[in-house]
């Protein structure tokens, strides 16, 4: 084989193996408070979500979406005190917000998605759309710990039209999911108001 035309043959396929990639790159994202995906995205599983208690100030900060079918490896039944502890979350959002009626101290929901042909995935804290270039794939409100619980969170985008885990309603605490607020002083306001609660939105990018 001539040695050009052998060289361009694996420059062809090379260029095609790279389009393809391009064009089969997926994101993976949770959404927080909902048991399904948006329609353009395929369900990976449903779950729960957990944390360390509210109370605890070791332990781990982020909210985690547990699978509603665990597995299990070694285990030793029975806690003992010398581990970390995962906790159900709830919602604390009392009155406020007619989307989340209802909804305080019931168990909180959540879908891990699969988006196809994009390939990066970010949560915009005090936006309800997406910039130019980005695909919405949810919206919902900024939620994190309560301010002067011992146990820190991260913050987090909950849909703002929320699930409810069934028969999960009673007071039993754990991981807990507040509003965000707005506090001015080194926070510019405005734009941001003092006391206004935040929204957020989850949007992918090709």
């Amino acid at each position: 084989m001539n040695i050009v035309y052998f060289l361009f043959v694996v420059f062809v396929a090379s260029q095609q193996v790279i389009k393809a990639a391009e064009t089969n790159k997926n994101v993976v994202y949770t959404r927080w408070g909902k048991m399904t995906c948006p329609s353009n995205a395929e369900l990976v599983y449903t779950g729960f979500v957990g944390g360390s208690h509210y109370t605890h100030p070791g332990s781990a900060s982020e909210y985690l979406c547990l699978p509603s079918d665990p597995q299990w490896g070694i285990y030793k039944d029975g806690l003992d005190g010398h581990k970390a502890l995962v906790y159900g979350a709830e919602y604390e959002t009392y009155t406020y917000n007619e989307n989340f009626a209802g909804m305080h101290d019931h168990d909180v929901p959540c879908a891990v998605c699969l988006v196809h042909n994009r390939s990066v995935v970010r949560m915009f804290p005090a936006r309800k759309t997406c910039y130019d270039g980005w695909k919405l794939e949810y919206q919902g409100y900024l939620m994190a710990s309560n301010y002067d619980h011992a146990g820190a969170s991260k913050f987090t985008c909950v849909d703002h039209h929320p699930d409810a885990l069934p028969a999960g309603s009673s007071n039993m605490d754990g991981k807990l999911f507040y509003f965000v607020e707005a506090v001015c002083g080194s926070l510019k306001c405005p734009p941001y108001v003092n006391g206004r609660e935040l929204v957020c939105a989850v949007c992918s990018r090709e």
